[in-house]
């Protein structure tokens, strides 16, 4: 082997050897940064789960409901009689995993409060979502509960919460949400032809509009006390209390 030949063999294994620790290396760093980010999700939910930990839990209410009853625009007022402030509003899509989630936290305690004649409530459902298969699980949930009856409608807007499906799949079939409207109370030919037919769909798309583009709604849940912002407060059941007593 001559010289030059030899030189060049060193040179390509130095270069290989090179290449190796700099492989070597970058995957040092790798594993470092993912540590890291480990530890740091870590602590972030661990955070988490101690502010959690610090909130007030969902109260169990099983007493009455308020009188409950429709607006012509769609939405459900339940107060007591004689009670017009203050005035909570509920935007909400059946659809959305976060208003399910304050339905569970703090669903009881709007329950309860307008029972106990301390507020209004209008609960506002409309469609957020605008991509398949959200916007028509949403869509036909929102028409469903628009063809309830409003005196039975609270039950309902309950029982199609605890079925929300898994989001990203297809669910609120119309013979499902049948079903559940008969374990609320609610049936008739009149009742399943409408959410079979999907005959609220246009006042579905109006009740849209309106938390859009009236209300300036950019997130579900959105809740409102007498045109107030209170979302956060809303996922404490005594957050909200306060916020509303103080409001009397």
């Amino acid at each position: 082997m001559g010289k030059a030949t030899r030189e060049r063999s060193a040179r390509e294994r130095l270069a290989e050897q090179r290449k190796i620790q700099a492989q070597r290396d970058k995957r040092k760093r790798m594993l470092t940064a993912v540590g890291g980010a480990l530890v740091l999700i870590v602590a972030v939910v661990g955070l988490v789960i101690l502010v959690n930990s610090g909130k007030d839990k969902s109260e169990d209410y099983a007493g009455e409901i308020a009188p409950t009853s429709r607006e012509a625009d769609g939405s459900i007022v339940m107060a007591k009689a004689g009670v017009s402030a203050p005035v909570l509003e509920v935007y909400e899509d059946f659809q959305c995993p976060a208003c399910k989630n304050l339905e569970e936290t703090s669903g009881d305690t709007i329950k309860r409060l307008a029972a106990e004649g301390k507020v209004k409530v209008v609960y506002r459902p409309f469609r957020l979502f605008s991509q398949d298969p959200l916007k028509s699980n949403s869509e036909r949930a929102a028409n469903a509960a628009l063809c309830a009856p409003g005196d039975k409608w609270v039950r309902f807007h309950d029982r199609i919460f605890a079925n929300q499906p898994r989001e990203g799949s297809v669910g609120f079939e119309n013979d499902d949400l049948i079903d559940w409207a008969g374990e609320s109370g609610i049936s008739g030919a009149e009742f399943e032809s409408c959410v079979k037919e999907g005959q609220k769909t246009a006042q579905v798309t109006a009740m849209t509009e309106h938390a859009l583009n009236t209300a300036k709604v950019e997130s579900t849940p959105t809740v409102m006390l007498d045109g107030q912002n209170i979302t956060d407060a809303a996922f404490s059941p005594g957050d909200l209390e306060k916020v509303v007593t103080a409001a009397k």
